[in-house]
């Protein structure tokens, strides 16, 4: 079993178990044979924001968090507050910390990402990678809002697989809808989005480090758009073999 470090027979099995043709089945089937925590990472993007809402409507025991990164878009913060206010939930919050980040910008300044990629990585994992860690502490899956064709890197995304850096199941209940599919849902069903989406922001991050896209750029491009490596992540979703999703099969 390839990817497998840590994945018992249980496990093995729970991964057999996740399935459904809809998101809102997916995500119940997962709540249904994973023991312990579940945890929902949203950064409010619109497949966050669907996934919110099956969670929210079909009142699973789903924990919802985000990263507070310190940098979004007063628009985020915006549909953050639009999404408790409809769904009556609270989204908790997990911030960089304050000792590590003070570190980090004293030494790379404040826009140093734009200088060097590893001041941009770095950036992201103090505002990231490091709050993910603890929001997925003691988590026996995490939610995810990844798609298939986001991007040529994203294109190995599955329902379901182990994450074994982690040592948690990752399921993305929207691995196989395209953006439009999912844009329909949303205005279908008065799920609230980020306003910089109809501006040409497809997908959204901090403030400094996106931008609308250009005619025919596809998806991501305006992440981190003064990089020339096609293949760019925060690292949420990247493991210590440098790879974005590994996949396994029982």
């Amino acid at each position: 079993m390839a990817d497998g470090k840590g994945l018992s027979l249980n496990g093995v099995a729970e991964l057999a178990a996740i399935r459904g043709d809809m998101p809102a089945e997916r995500l119940r089937t997962l709540r249904e044979v994973v023991s312990g925590r579940i945890v929902f990472t949203t950064s409010f993007g619109i497949e966050d924001q669907a996934i919110a809402h099956f969670i929210f409507e079909g009142r699973l025991d789903i924990e919802v968090v985000t990263l507070d990164t310190g940098r979004l878009f007063p628009s985020t913060y915006k549909v953050w507050a639009a999404t408790e206010d409809r769904y009556g939930a609270r989204i908790r919050s997990y911030h960089p910390d304050q000792s590590a980040l003070a570190a980090h910008v004293a030494d790379a300044g404040v826009n140093g990402f734009y200088y060097s990629k590893q001041a941009r990585t770095g950036c992201c994992t103090v505002r990231k990678v490091e709050p993910l860690g603890r929001a997925l502490a003691g988590a026996s899956a995490w939610v995810t809002g990844l798609r298939a064709d986001q991007s040529g890197q994203r294109a190995a995304v599955d329902l379901a697989s182990w994450d074994a850096d982690r040592q948690l199941i990752k399921a993305a209940p929207l691995f196989d809808w395209t953006r439009s599919q999912v844009a329909d849902f949303c205005a279908a069903e008065g799920v609230p989005v980020n306003e910089l989406h109809a501006q040409g922001f497809l997908s959204i991050g901090c403030e400094p480090c996106t931008r609308a896209l250009k005619p025919g750029e596809p998806e991501r491009a305006g992440r981190w758009w003064w990089e020339s490596d096609e293949a760019k992540e925060c690292g949420l979703h990247v493991g210590a073999d440098g790879k974005l999703v590994r996949k396994v099969a029982a």
